[in-house]
């Protein structure tokens, strides 16, 4: 069976299955099931499941970590994005050599199966930039996969690019260069050209606006309305979270400090979750207003640093991430009701899993992202997990069990790894 009709299979029965998957919303989720994703690939050790649909269906960013465990130095030698379909794993390919490199960000899946990011070619970049971030320095390309091919999308003039997410009709944000020289990259720079906020819409490739006198920016989601959020400002720093309503960009509300504003998704009712804050110091963030509203700091977990949010669905749920003093990956949690929650609390202490990330949230409440194996034969690996509501409440949780069991430490920039400045908590080149 080919790759376009297991699809297709897989789409006839969710359509005969979420009427029953469904639940109210009339409360605070309080306990879900996990199920490991596991690894695609049984050579590597690291895999995140980012971008997420309605349907359950994610896609996973599949790799090794050298080392596994650090929170000092992580490179990742190896790297491929991957559609995981109710444990059915389909390797994305690469637009390059076979053993080449792909790679995905926040977003990137739709309920149509259609999936975007961005995929090394074999050609080295005539700058000696490195967007993929694997040490190759070859040109890295935003693509679009569909029914089983993946194409590459267009630049606005330049060699490198990223798409970020896709919507339910198609259109595709996320950034592209221009080719032009950055001045305000530091001397030494390796990725020192102009990105900018790009859309891909039917065919078309269009240079989204920024705010004022910024030089860079990135889209990294967008709804069914076709409104994005990102963030507008230079080599060196994330200067305002935006929205673009009708090729405007909109500055979001901040804590009245540049440097680390990023809004990274949007819900068809117009909320919008990220982070504000300024270099190191960031917390999650949610404009439940939209682009002309306040924004709420959400905070971090008790214990931790710094936080940002890169998910949300039409109910105002809002997902995302936490990070040590060291900013280390720490907890996944969820913010309902106005509370922000370990979601490791949320889980029963024998799921072998502990969440040190969540990607995303879909309208069933289903959230993504990557969690370390506890104990057995693979202790210590990173893995991708879907979370699915279930009712009742759990005895003692996994964040009950890792109080005795540490888990592992992951640095932030091993799954945002690439030489760019465009990350969680921190920017990079």
């Amino acid at each position: 069976m080919n790759t376009q009709r297991q699809l297709r299979n897989f789409r006839t029965l969710w359509v005969m299955t979420i009427a029953v998957t469904c639940f109210s919303n009339a409360f605070a989720q309080q306990s879900y099931k996990i199920t490991d994703l596991g690894i695609n690939n049984s050579k590597d050790n690291f895999s995140m499941a980012m971008g997420l649909n309605n349907q359950g269906w994610t896609e996973n960013m599949d790799g090794t970590v050298n080392p596994p465990e650090t929170s000092t130095s992580t490179t990742v030698s190896r790297g491929r994005a991957v559609m995981s379909i109710y444990g059915f794993n389909i390797d994305l390919g690469t637009l390059g050599k076979p053993d080449g490199n792909s790679w995905i960000n926040w977003g990137g899946i739709n309920d149509r199966g259609e999936a975007v990011s961005m995929s090394e070619t074999a050609d080295p970049d005539p700058n000696g930039e490195d967007i993929c971030g694997f040490g190759t320095h070859l040109t890295c390309v935003p693509f679009l996969w569909r029914d089983g091919h993946m194409s590459a999308l267009p630049t606005v003039g330049g060699n490198n690019g990223q798409a970020s997410a896709i919507n339910n009709h198609g259109e595709v944000v996320g950034f592209a260069e221009d080719g032009s020289v950055d001045s305000t990259c530091p001397d030494g720079t390796t990725n020192n050209r102009i990105a900018l906020p790009t859309l891909w819409e039917r065919g078309n490739t269009e240079a989204l606006p920024l705010v004022s006198n910024d030089v860079d920016g990135v889209a990294f989601g967008i709804n069914d309305q076709g409104d994005a959020v990102g963030y507008s400002g230079n080599c060196t720093a994330a200067a305002h979270a935006v929205m673009w309503k009708d090729n405007t960009a909109v500055p979001l509300q901040d804590l009245g400090v540049a440097g680390s504003n990023f809004a990274y998704a949007i819900s068809n009712r117009g909320q919008i979750a990220g982070q504000v804050g300024s270099g190191n110091t960031f917390y999650a963030a949610v404009w439940r207003d939209g682009a002309h509203g306040a924004v709420t700091n959400l905070g971090a977990l008790p214990g931790d640093f710094a936080a940002f949010a890169t998910g949300i669905n039409n109910r105002g749920q809002v997902v995302g991430n936490t990070f040590d003093s060291k900013h280390d990956w720490s907890h996944g949690f969820i913010w309902q009701d106005g509370v922000m929650t370990d979601l490791n609390t949320l889980i029963s202490g024998d799921s072998n899993l502990f969440i040190i990330s969540a990607s995303n949230i879909n309208e069933r409440g289903q959230i993504s992202g990557m969690a370390t194996v506890q104990t057995g034969l693979h202790t210590g690996e990173i893995h991708a997990y879907l979370l699915t509501p279930v009712d009742g409440r759990i005895g003692a949780s996994m964040a009950d069990f890792a109080r005795t069991h540490p888990h592992s430490i992951l640095p932030a920039d091993a799954c945002n790894h690439s030489s760019q400045r465009f990350g969680p908590g921190r920017l990079q080149r």
